[in-house]
């Protein structure tokens, strides 16, 4: 099943033990849980600095363009392909964009990214 929106909060670290906490009581007492799909910052300074403009550029190019490589995704946003590189292993990691093995004569890793779009929530 592909996600159609991802979902970035800012939530403390206590709040997301306090959460987790929860989902373990229900499992203990047989309640079924529901599956979230999102990504949590402890503070918007945090998320600011993990998800960057260049990084949002590059999210929005292989959704747009379907880029077959990083070299090839690299050319599209005019930016040198190892700083691309770094910045695809970082939203590989927080689990915004696929990075996938291609063999054709030599590995090829192909970016992509499954949903449509980024859904933001900051508490106040």
């Amino acid at each position: 099943m592909k996600i159609k929106n991802i979902a970035v909060e800012i939530k403390s670290v206590e709040d997301t033990l306090k959460e987790a906490k929860g989902v373990m009581e229900k499992l203990k007492e047989g309640k079924s849980v529901s599956k979230k799909e999102s990504i949590s910052f402890s503070n918007i300074d945090i998320m600011r600095k993990a998800l960057t403009n260049k990084r949002l550029e590059l999210i929005k190019a292989i959704k747009r363009y379907k880029p077959k490589s990083i070299y090839q995704l690299a050319k599209i946003v005019e930016r040198d392909s190892k700083s691309v590189n770094a910045d695809l292993k970082l939203l590989n990691n927080l689990g915004m964009v696929d990075l996938k093995p291609q063999e054709r004569g030599r590995e090829n890793i192909v970016p992509r990214v499954e949903y449509q779009k980024i859904d933001v929530a900051i508490p106040i």
